[in-house]
């Protein structure tokens, strides 16, 4: 940048020269991961997954959890895997939970065998179903619209439902965008921002995305996050990857645009490694190979532990603050042993998270001013659905 005294020239001069400098950034910017930078990323997953239970071993299993008597816990994706066991422990915990989900007839069936098994241990078991679709986002628009109508309170937004279609070829939503970005990412972002009165209401109150070791391998092109440009050959391993890596984008900006004042809370959250219905996609040999090392992977009790630690513990507040005080690149990130980590070095890059915010609010349907007139107490259209 120039100095003041070296900007002598005129303003057209300067302004002549602004399109050239615009096109030289744009020449330079990166297109994918270095190789360094790749090698490092199946690095740490090789590493997560053979030492990720010796490094959690100080963690107890079930994760004992402070009280959560009246507060209110959304959480997606909670009829199998991680969802299901978060879901189930802050319920038992006396947790208000609400299970947002795409089958809610296997979600009543899920709290009809644990009210049964809760049975004589204490009050009943606090939980509701909502529908939740996050392959529409016209599905995402009604459940926080119902939700927002209500009044009631949200403590914690647990975004824990994804994707991994492993092997599968490329597949679109409805709404036209690639899968494992609308389910992973894209969803998430507007189903958060659509919640924000409520989280404002309850606060203070907290957003907690459920992310992965995976990220590491993801790279984010904002003008091309269905991976359809002919830039990238798609795979499974980076429409899941690139999606981890854009979620922990967006919620940095998302923190940074949300004041110390709303009380809120951000934070992304690895399981580790952990044993899910992820392997009903996977190939048979690959399956077997996956039933074979159960000693290395975590079950789903042990993965839920950080998530429900980044849900609940009281620490959190006071490691989010400071984060947002040093103006710190990226938002709070929780490992899988429950302690502060740093995502990858493409999770650092301020100028392309600041890109994939403003990309995703176009995709989802949402002005670029939605958050601050949300906090303002205004009404915000999403052009997938009513105002809210």
């Amino acid at each position: 940048m120039a100095s003041p005294s070296s900007s002598s020239s005129s303003e057209k001069g300067a302004d002549n020269g602004k399109p050239a400098q615009e096109a030289a950034e744009q020449k330079v910017r990166k297109e994918k991961l270095g190789w360094i930078e790749w090698l490092m990323g199946w690095f740490y997953l090789a590493y997560e997954m053979l030492f990720q239970r010796i490094i959690a071993s100080n963690v107890p299993n079930p994760m004992p959890l402070p009280p959560v008597n009246d507060l209110t816990f959304i959480v997606t994706g909670s009829t199998s895997g991680i969802g299901k066991e978060i879901a189930r422990q802050l319920a038992e915990a006396g947790g208000h939970v609400v299970m947002a989900v795409r089958n809610p007839k296997a979600a009543n069936d899920l709290i009809k065998k644990w009210q049964e098994d809760w049975s004589g241990k204490g009050l009943p078991l606090n939980i509701e179903v909502m529908e939740l679709d996050l392959l529409s986002l016209e599905s995402v628009v009604r459940f926080a619209s119902a939700w927002n109508a209500r009044s009631g309170p949200v403590h914690a937004l647990i975004n824990n439902a994804g994707i991994f279609s492993i092997g599968e070829p490329q597949k679109f939503s409805r709404d036209g965008y690639e899968e494992h970005m609308q389910v992973n990412h894209l969803a998430p972002a507007l189903l958060s921002i659509l919640l924000l009165p409520s989280l404002i209401r309850s606060s203070p109150s907290r957003i907690v995305n459920v992310n992965s070791i995976m990220h590491n391998l993801g790279f984010v092109d904002p003008e091309d996050m269905n991976v359809t440009s002919g830039k990238r050959k798609f795979t499974s391993m980076i429409g899941y990857s690139s999606s981890k890596l854009a979620q922990i984008m967006f919620s940095s900006v998302l923190n940074k645009r949300l004041p110390t004042e709303t009380g809120i809370n951000i934070a992304c959250v690895s399981p580790g490694i952990v044993h899910t219905n992820v392997a009903r996609d996977l190939p048979k040999v690959v399956q077997a190979g996956y039933h074979l090392i159960p000693y290395f992977i975590f079950s789903p009790e042990e993965g839920s532990r950080s998530t429900l630690f980044a849900a609940t513990d009281p620490q959190l507040v006071d490691y989010c603050e400071s984060l947002k005080s040093e103006d710190w690149p990226v938002c709070a990130f929780i490992n899988h042993d429950c302690r502060p980590a740093n995502p990858s070095e493409e999770a650092h890059n301020v100028e392309t998270a600041y890109r994939v915010w403003e990309k995703t609010l176009e995709l989802v349907g949402l002005p670029s001013d939605a958050v601050e007139r949300l906090i303002e107490g205004e009404e915000v259209k999403c052009r997938y659905g009513a105002s809210e």
